[in-house]
């Protein structure tokens, strides 16, 4: 009996469930030691496997908009666990009002749905973060923030109530997610594996963490962690994953090989540019184009990435953009793969980082990654001898790097260089940020362009100093830069060289809770525009522009906001260097402008709740005495843009967006300039990886004949410095409609396959042509697989 009774002590006791450990935001319990578990969850969107039981459970959400520090309505529980190899993250919402917003949408276009945003800042730094986002069926957005010093005010409408810096989404990342709606709400479940991810070297380390879930029934954010409005940084307010150990990522190995082809048909036209009808077309068969990436994991903190003979064809044009002042470039968005990914290693002030300018890369590598508190972003390319003023291969080069001094905190430098031929440009940069006391933050940014196109060498400065203040109801932006008129970067953007800018912009923001409206944000901003040269030697301001601007929410979403502008914008000889004056006896003489023009604005604008199939913003700007760029006289002028989205099904959406400005002149209420885009967008969702996209844009640049109108009513004729000749700015009527047709299958990142079809038409000129004819059309196609293999 003695040795039945040892044997049954001494037997293994079967293990005991341990309770999962609940960590409460509210209660500030935010450092997780989440288990870390041999085992493989099935991503499906049930959380029935045995891992999730004992994992760490994430609760005590508090609202973060419209009102920071209270409980939040809504029920929300995150667990926790990782293997050694992936994240896992399990979300259990629970909506009491009955109303889960919830589509099949495509990637990245889940913000008009109910949808949890995980911010994992695997550095701890407390100022970048990868961004993982789901919607209630699990479909993916994800990108990076980088949190800079971005301010929310500024623009035509001035501040608003909310200060969290957005993300950027344009990168994409290998993950699983899977969703489904429930009775009470909706479950997702996630696996985020470490191979997709950079994070810090070392045996074991800790992650900073938090997650903002979103319900658009009510229209607030709600926060794991109980973070405030009223702060520089929103990363710095996350909680902590501690104890993170052994986690495996291996050298991962990315190959995705790609095959391109296209064909192209244009309209056969006279030698003035007008078409031939009947005449038949000509066709352009490409051949098929292989070419491919590498990306090597060097580190799980450094990654090399590589390609060769890329296809960087859009595969959606850009929405075309029209420059209401003419001193002013065109910015566009870069969207190619290669570029964005790591691009918040690229970060760099003043758009002194401009990757579009690299046209069609032959080749192109670079390395980006941290080291310890060190950020590093290296970047090669060899583009494209079409994109030479010689007839070579344009080389360029890019090293960004910065150091963390503190949580929001760093110092930063950055070198470009490019070289086409006898030509060439370098700059270099030195920038940074400073965070005091949670709410205060400096930035400032230095920079000495040098540049040599052959015949001239130049050497010039770009400088920028600012202040803000994040206070929970009162908040100031203070900024002053300059950029010399000889700053060249052939490497980045300068949408007007040769121009100071100062600012002062204060705003005040109420706050009721229990209220209709939920806040009032009133803002008064002064901003003073000079020229460069007589910024720095103490001479006259050119610009003036005081704005007043008073916007609202409203509880379950709505808002809507006023402003008043008054204005007054100085002679720039500068636009009408080659502008003369015509007088009825064929003689011309200079045109010379005249004084200052006085502006008034007024301002209105509003946006209703994200409503389960519908939801529209719009803005209006009339302004009655305003500058006409165009005849350097005062106009009255009419800007206006409005997003309507609408989703009639789980499946399918339309997007219309509406932009249109105009100016006409007082003396007789006759139309000078109309730039007008409209873009619909009709996406039908057949399953998650499966889409079908039209997109058509109408667009239309028209201006009448130009006159001396406010001075002496003569035309105003246009001087070829080359030839001496003179030419009369005549009226024209330009409009073009774009329809792209796109079949998409996107199962991840990398492993695309787009057929797409575009034709463009156009009218050149209103009085030659009664229809619309078309010019082109497109047939394109590109396969793309990506093939991981972790070392």
């Amino acid at each position: 009996m003695l040795l039945l009774t040892s044997l049954f002590l001494n037997a293994p006791q079967p293990a005991r469930p341990i309770d999962p450990p609940v960590h409460s935001g509210r209660a500030g319990q935010i450092a997780v030691q989440p288990p870390r578990l041999i085992g493989k969850a099935t991503i499906d969107g049930v959380l029935d496997e045995p891992e999730w039981q004992q994992a760490a459970v994430l609760t005590g959400f508090s609202q973060f908009t419209p009102f920071d520090g209270v409980p939040a309505a809504d029920s929300t529980t995150i667990l926790v666990w990782y293997s050694p190899t992936a994240l896992y993250l399990g979300i259990r919402a629970t909506d009491h009002g009955g109303s889960v917003h919830a589509t099949l949408a495509t990637r990245d276009h889940i913000f008009a749905d109910d949808n949890v945003q995980i911010f994992l800042s695997t550095f701890n730094d407390g100022r970048q973060a990868t961004v993982f986002a789901v919607n209630p069926f699990g479909i993916q957005a994800d990108g990076a923030l980088n949190e800079n010093g971005g301010s929310n005010c500024g623009g035509m409408t001035g501040c608003n109530s909310q200060t969290r810096q957005r993300p950027d989404l344009s990168q994409d990342f290998v993950w699983d997610s899977k969703g489904r709606v429930t009775p009470d709400g909706y479950e997702v479940e996630i696996r985020i594996p470490f191979k997709s991810i950079r994070f810090q070297a070392g045996k074991s380390q800790t992650w900073g963490i938090n997650f903002l879930r979103v319900v658009q029934r009510s229209g607030q954010e709600q926060t794991w962690t109980p973070a405030r409005q009223g702060a520089s940084s929103f990363l710095s307010q996350s909680g902590r994953l501690e104890n993170l150990h052994d986690l495996d990522a291996g050298h991962v190995l990315d190959i995705v090989p790609t095959l391109t082809s296209s064909v192209s048909g244009a309209a056969p036209s006279a030698a003035d540019g007008s078409p031939q009808p009947g005449a038949p077309w000509k066709y352009d068969v490409g051949k098929p184009q292989l070419g491919g990436d590498i990306r090597y994991g060097l580190t799980p903190n450094l990654t090399l990435h590589a390609t060769a003979h890329p296809d960087f064809s859009q595969v959606e044009s850009d929405v075309t953009q029209f420059s209401f002042d003419p001193r002013q470039g065109i910015f566009y968005p870069e969207k190619r793969p290669f570029f964005l990914d790591g691009v918040e290693q690229f970060d760099a002030p003043a758009n002194l980082i401009y990757t579009r300018n690299i046209v069609q890369p032959v080749f192109a590598g670079k390395v980006a990654g941290k080291v310890g508190d060190n950020q590093i972003g290296m970047l090669a390319a060899v583009d494209s001898r079409d994109a030479s003023n010689y007839g070579d291969n344009p080389v360029f080069g890019i090293l960004r790097a910065s150091h963390d001094l503190g949580p929001g905190s760093r110092v930063g430098l950055l070198w470009t260089e490019q070289h086409d031929g006898s030509e060439s440009n370098r700059v270099f940069d030195v920038d940074g940020r400073v965070v005091i006391n949670k709410i205060n933050s400096v930035t400032f940014a230095g920079a000495i362009a040098h540049d040599n196109s052959g015949s001239i060498i130049t050497d010039a400065p770009l400088w920028a100093l600012g202040y803000r203040r994040d206070g929970q109801h009162f908040r100031v932006n203070y900024g002053v830069s300059g950029i010399s008129p000889d700053f060249v970067t052939r490497a980045g953007f300068v949408g007007q060289p040769g121009v100071a800018n100062l600012s002062f912009d204060h705003s005040y923001t109420w706050r009721w809770e229990h209220h209709r409206v939920t806040a009032l944000t009133a803002d008064v901003s002064l901003n003073g525009h000079y020229r460069y040269d007589d910024f720095v030697n103490g001479g006259p301001i050119q610009n003036r522009q005081l704005h007043t601007n008073l916007n609202a929410s409203f509880q379950g979403g709505w808002g809507a906001g006023l402003g008043y502008f008054r204005e007054s914008f100085g002679y720039d000889p500068s636009i009408y260097t080659n502008f003369y004056l015509r007088h009825p006896d064929g003689s011309v003489t200079p045109f010379t402008g005249g004084g200052a023009l006085p502006n008034n604005d007024y301002v209105i604008s509003g946006n209703t709740p994200v409503w389960k199939h519908f939801d529209l913003n719009a803005f209006v700007l009339a302004g009655l005495n305003d500058e006409n760029y165009n005849e350097w006289s005062s106009g009255r002028i009419l800007f206006a843009n409005a997003n309507l989205d609408y989703r009639p099904t789980d499946q399918l959406r339309f997007n219309v967006a509406y932009n249109d400005s105009r100016v006409y002149r007082p003396s007789d209420g006759s139309r000078v300039l109309l730039q007008s885009v409209g873009v619909v967008t009709v996406e039908y969702q057949l399953s998650r990886a499966f889409q079908l996209r039209v997109i058509s844009q109408y667009s239309i640049n028209a201006r009448d004949s130009l006159r001396d109108d406010s001075r002496t009513g003569l035309p105003i004729v246009i001087r070829d410095p080359s030839t001496g000749l003179y030419s009369p700015t005549t009226a024209f009527n330009n409009q073009r409609l774009l329809t792209n047709f796109l079949f998409t299958y996107l199962p991840n990142p990398g492993t695309v396959i787009y057929i797409g079809y575009g034709t463009a038409d156009q009218r050149p000129n209103l009085l030659g042509f009664d229809r619309f004819g078309a010019v082109r059309s497109d047939l394109f196609v590109k396969v793309s697989y990506l093939w991981r293999k972790r070392g």
